[in-house]
């Protein structure tokens, strides 16, 4: 039986690049492929007996190039414990071209899979098979919202035939009240417990049985069953045996009582991307031909003008038309206060409108808004896991199968020693109820879950859980200078031309070298000359030289724009007294003479000084990384207290800066980590040479896409906000840790030597979740640095 593949690839250049890829291929057992150049895919076909699929993928990247991944998000229902998590996550793994983490607190699977060896309906398949059910996250949303409601409905109603059955049979355990059902009632009420309250055990028994694996579900089942069975089975035959008919029953009601109250704090971890998702209104005002109408949000084109009054919320990302109006963007940054908005200034979807009138143009929609954006990153984060969570994988893989080994030790051992087989065997069900892989499974992504929700409220975005647990170990953090340390937004202070050349004749050759640099400085130009209604010259040819300045043709002839170290020129006169008082100087320069220059300074950020205060009581040490003259550096790290400078570097130095502080830290036998801070996109190969990058919320798109937190807020103090969060949640962790292995620890012996009864085992069990949920929500205290200098 063969089988075919159409699987993508790129970095093909021309047809010799498939024919090379081809001849790869075919060279695999069983394996005839035909690579199209034209398509970028590789239509493979299968013999009966062929190489694996996964060598087709390595054949690919052997030659030379890529066979890309895509990435699925699924939402899982009927986990009970993190070896479900487990048990998904191999099922997953199995799949050639997956790889998949399966996050059991926020009940998602997040895969990487390669098309044409994987889809997602093939990943869903898998999930059903091992047990459970699964739809694209984000797809069917009220569908799995009402299945959600229906079984938290459910577990209410086995909850309350459960305390009707039991308590009866427990009241019968107190002797001093006189009331004391007989056997055959206290069978039928148990028989009751257990059909009702017990049948989900036994599905989710069967189901990881029929897996090939065991969880939380097969332990209670097991345990629960033994009770009633044994019992069932003294009553029956009217044996001259105790029974412990209220064991079984109290502890399948005090399991699903846990199982109500962990839901819920789970779904209070969680509520950070849900609180996102409600932030867009649903409707729209849209002007029409027909005047203003009311349409769904989600149907906003990019051009669309749309009105929002007094108190509404955006409902996509625009550019204001006309009016005026303050804008509460504290859902999306956590600054609190509304910024002033008029016509030509950007505004978000989701930010609340102020008292004032707006007309919008749509900007982005759908998917591509900076709310979608935030909602993907903080999903992404809380649905990723952290590095220790692959240790704790690994203990829940072969939890259940221990505790059931320990079960039947505790069974043939305390009847071999004690000569009584029922209290052997109650040892033995205390052991089965008492083990919970679910607090070891829920110790790390519930922390992770409540910490990037709570940083998402303080516009503090962490890209995983990863970054969001190892920004806490930063010692040291290199600072760019403009857009970080300062406002970004730097000014024309000072034009000095040379004898001969007006200032008009020079600004309008710095502004047109100047027009398509995103770079605050040529910004700061471009402003200048169109204050002055001075028009840019008409530059051709233009070329960018990273860190130096831009070159290009006017007449026929060079001209170019940059440092005096680039020019290779010398300043004199007013312009070094300007340089010398901190400003950056700008030459210009035309067919080899100097036409003069131009001082730009930037405004310092008013909260910096605080903020580099913050981080070293944070035992971390500031470093200022830039690329302007040493003068200009001095300037802005005497007034915000850095003693470290590195000036006069540029991009491809700042990762050598990087690089220099590793290795200053792995002398010293540290395990700190270095983090790098900026907004350029000539800070990008910096933000991903470090151990952890972060971007200011103003910075470029791709110094925000290569960043692993972003600053939403723009302001300093939160990166000491992002450093103090990671610790916090880092903390939480390790205790949840330690709150679950010491249960498990201590839990599991004392069962087996007959100190714990099966219901306070059962108790206990229930509670231990519920414990450390709890004990990660208490994250939610956490609060921002509250400086006095901060806007």
């Amino acid at each position: 039986m063969s089988e075919s593949l159409s699987v993508p690839i790129e970095g093909m250049t021309c047809a010799a690049c498939a024919a090379r890829i081809e001849k790869v291929l075919n060279r695999l057992p069983g394996v005839t492929a035909r690579v199209n150049f034209a398509s970028a895919r590789a239509s493979v076909d299968l013999a009966a007996q062929h190489a694996p699929v996964t060598d087709i993928v390595g054949a690919i990247e052997k030659a030379g190039f890529v066979a890309p991944k895509e990435h699925a998000s699924l939402a899982i229902e009927g986990m009970t414990c993190a070896a479900c998590a487990t048990r998904v996550t191999k099922v997953l793994d199995r799949l050639p071209g997956v790889v998949a983490s399966v996050n059991f607190a926020a009940n998602k699977a997040e895969v990487d899979f390669t098309p044409g060896l994987a889809t997602p309906d093939a990943l869903i398949a898998a999930i059903t098979q091992a047990g459970f059910s699964a739809t694209l996250a984000g797809a069917d949303d009220s569908a799995r919202e009402e299945r959600r409601m229906r079984a938290r409905r459910r577990l209410w109603t086995e909850l309350a035939v459960g305390v009707a059955t039991t308590l009866p049979l427990l009241v019968g355990m107190i002797p001093a009240l006189g009331v004391m059902p007989s056997r055959w009632l206290s069978l039928l009420l148990a028989t009751i417990a257990q059909g009702v309250l017990g049948l989900k055990f036994y599905r989710g028994a069967w189901a990881a049985l029929r897996g090939g694996g065991a969880n939380m579900d097969v332990l209670v089942a097991l345990g629960t069953t033994i009770a009633w069975f044994a019992s069932a089975v003294v009553t029956v035959f009217g044996l001259d045996a105790p029974v412990w008919f209220e064991s079984g029953a109290t502890v399948l009601t005090l399991v699903t009582a846990g199982r109500l109250m962990e839901a819920s704090a789970r779904d209070h971890a969680a509520s950070g991307v849900a609180r996102l998702a409600r932030l867009q209104p649903a409707t729209a005002h849209v002007e029409t031909g027909r005047g203003v109408q009311d349409r769904p949000a989600a149907s906003l084109t990019v051009g669309d003008v749309f009105v929002v009054r007094p108190g509404e919320a955006f409902p996509t990302d625009g550019d204001i038309i006309s009016g005026e109006s303050g804008v509460d963007e504290s859902m999306l940054t956590g600054e609190s206060i509304p910024v002033m908005r008029g016509p030509g200034e950007p505004v978000r979807g989701g930010s609340v409108n102020g008292d004032g009138v707006l007309r919008v143009r749509a900007t982005a929609v759908g998917a591509n808004t900076a709310l979608a954006r935030i909602t993907r990153m903080v999903d992404q984060a809380e649905g990723s896991k952290a590095p220790i969570e692959r240790l704790v994988d690994r203990v829940a893989a072969i939890f259940v199968p221990t505790i059931l080994v320990i079960a039947a030790l505790t069974l043939g051992g305390g009847w071999a020693v004690t000569g009584s087989f029922q209290t052997a065997l109650v040892n033995a069900v205390a052991v089965l109820v008492i083990a919970c892989p679910c607090a070891l499974g829920l110790a790390t992504p519930t922390a992770i879950m409540v910490g990037a929700g709570r940083g998402a409220a303080a516009g503090l975005l962490f890209r995983s859980a990863e970054a969001l647990e190892r920004a806490g170990r930063i010692s040291v953090l290199l600072l760019d200078k403009t857009g970080t340390l300062t406002e970004g937004h730097p000014g024309v202070t000072g034009l000095y031309p040379a004898p001969g050349v007006d200032e008009a004749a020079l600004l309008a050759l710095a502004a047109g070298l100047e027009a398509d640099s995103a770079h605050p400085l040529a910004k700061a130009v471009r402003e200048a000359a169109e204050r002055r209604n001075v028009t840019p010259a008409a530059i051709s040819s233009g070329k960018a030289v990273a860190g130096h300045g831009v070159s290009g043709q006017i007449d026929g002839v060079t001209a170019r724009l940059g440092s005096a170290r680039f020019l290779d020129m010398k300043l004199e006169g007013a312009a070094a007294q300007a340089e010398s008082s901190g400003e950056t100087l700008i030459g210009v320069e035309r067919d080899g003479r100097l036409l003069g220059w131009i001082a730009v300074a930037d405004a310092i950020r008013p909260e910096a000084a605080s903020a580099i205060a913050l981080l070293r009581d944070l035992g971390v040490r500031p470093v200022m990384v830039t690329g302007d003259s040493p003068t200009a550096a001095r300037r802005v790290a005497e007034s915000v207290g850095l003693a470290d400078i590195a000036a006069g570097v540029l991009p491809e130095g700042k990762v050598a800066e990087v690089e220099k502080a590793r290795s200053e830290i792995e002398r010293a036998g540290g395990k700190s980590l270095v983090g790098m801070v900026g907004d350029g996109i000539n800070d990008a190969p910096a933000l991903a040479s470090a151990d952890i990058g972060v971007a200011m919320g103003t910075g470029t798109d791709v110094a925000l896409e290569t960043a692993a937190i972003v600053l939403m807020r723009s302001r300093l103090t939160a990166i000491a906000d992002a450093i103090t969060l990671s610790r916090a949640t880092s903390r939480k962790i390790r205790q949840n840790l330690f709150f679950a292995c010491i249960y498990n620890g201590l839990g599991v012996p004392l069962a087996a030597f007959g100190v714990l009864h099966p219901i306070v085992s059962g108790a206990a069990m229930a509670l231990s979740s519920v414990s450390v949920v709890g004990n990660a929500l208490l994250l939610n205290r956490w609060r921002p640095a509250r400086i006095t200098d901060a806007r």
